[in-house]
């Protein structure tokens, strides 16, 4: 039971979520708690791939895919565009040197940090990897018609852009 109502109930109110009026303050309905339920959904399942099918952890597939992507990327910089915290970030990509999938050097430019890059049997997992991800994507969207996936990304784009406007709208009030 969630505040009296059954489970029944709130997946039947599920199937109308998408004609939920723009200030419909149920729980369930608002962006929010959507998207985190769609992000946890999504990766469970991505967990259960990377585990099965490339012998890697979630954080190590995401830092995986983030420095074959950005290399060479420092630990601040992997956790942030991993979306990971500095913590796990650090913790998955040991994880992948002790692999031998990436390669950690005293950073050129710093000298106290570090960088990470893909060694070449990295490289090689880094595509397995980005191959998974574009597959899950794949089927993550495929009820959706092509006009459709374009308007979605387009509205990520849009969504992002304000909601990374607030974030700094934010941090300069807070300085």
């Amino acid at each position: 039971m969630i505040k009296g109502r059954n489970r029944n109930a709130l997946s039947s109110d599920r199937s109308t979520a998408g004609n939920a009026a723009p200030f419909d303050t149920a729980l369930h309905h608002t962006l929010t708690y959507r998207l985190h339920l769609l992000h946890k959904m999504t990766d469970m399942e991505s967990q259960r791939r990377y585990l099965s099918e490339l012998q890697l952890t979630l954080a190590e597939g995401r830092c995986l895919a983030t420095i074959g992507t950005f290399q060479p990327v420092s630990v601040n910089d992997l956790a942030r565009a991993s979306n990971l915290n500095k913590a796990q970030a650090s913790r998955a990509a040991q994880a992948l040197v002790n692999k031998a999938l990436v390669e950690k050097t005293i950073d050129p430019v710093d000298g106290r940090g570090v960088v990470l890059r893909l060694t070449p049997e990295g490289q090689e997992r880094w595509q397995a990897v980005m191959d998974l991800i574009h597959r899950r994507n794949s089927a993550i969207v495929s009820c959706l018609t092509h006009a459709e996936r374009r308007t979605l990304s387009d509205l990520f784009d849009r969504l992002l852009a304000h909601a990374e406007t607030l974030h700094q709208a934010h941090d300069t009030r807070s300085t």
